[in-house]
């Protein structure tokens, strides 16, 4: 059929080397739309996740004492050890010092250096949040210094409250900060009023068992 052609070929017609180029360029397209997945648009101080404020508060490494984190939202909810989950937010360690100071991999104990609780809030509750510190057993007789940050995560992460304080004794509660959230997430009214949120918990425990 060559020979009645009005466009005569050069070259004759190779079928392999027709498809080795189109399994190129489909290699090259599946290649292109990999990298739009695993490289998305990137902000600067974008985080991808579900939290929308994360409250930590850490103190010196392998140290025995234990101090306790305690949040109240707007509707009056308060998470701590004994509460660990209320309204949007969560307690996601209860860290006891030296007493829990480990994790068992493999029947065998592996001591964990670090001294931190850390508070999730995963939604926006409109109103005042309150942090507090409580000094629940002081073993070594001399302060302790503890850093209480409060970074808001979304749309980009900003460190809304840091701050390093003092705890001296046992049952010591200290607020550390009070601070607004509006509809939008915002954060403003940054203050350092006290409120006892231990003598909130009691007072709801005693309604509880009555």
């Amino acid at each position: 059929m060559d020979n009645f052609s009005l466009y005569p070929r050069e070259e004759p017609f190779d079928p392999f080397s027709v498809m080795l180029f189109k399994g190129l360029q489909v290699l090259a397209f599946l290649f292109f739309i990999a990298l739009l997945a695993i490289n998305p648009d990137a902000k600067a101080g974008k985080i991808d996740t579900k939290a929308e404020f994360i409250i930590s508060m850490n103190w010196p490494d392998n140290h025995p004492d234990d101090l306790d984190l305690y949040v109240e939202d707007p509707a009056g909810n308060i998470v701590w050890f004994h509460q660990r989950e209320a309204g949007f937010m969560v307690l996601e360690r209860d860290d006891r010092g030296g007493t829990n100071d480990f994790v068992m991999v493999n029947n065998k104990k592996i001591v964990m250096p670090l001294r931190e609780e850390t508070v999730s809030i995963r939604g926006i509750l409109p109103g005042e949040y309150t942090i507090n510190v409580n000094h629940y057993m002081a073993t070594t007789g001399k302060p302790v210094p503890v850093s209480v940050k409060v970074e808001k995560i979304n749309p980009v992460l900003e460190v809304v409250y840091y701050d390093t304080i003092n705890m001296e004794k046992t049952g010591q509660e200290k607020t550390i900060v009070r601070f607004t959230v509006g509809q939008d997430g915002s954060v403003t009214d940054v203050a350092h009023r006290e409120k006892s949120l231990i003598q909130l918990t009691r007072s709801v425990r005693r309604n509880e068992s009555k």
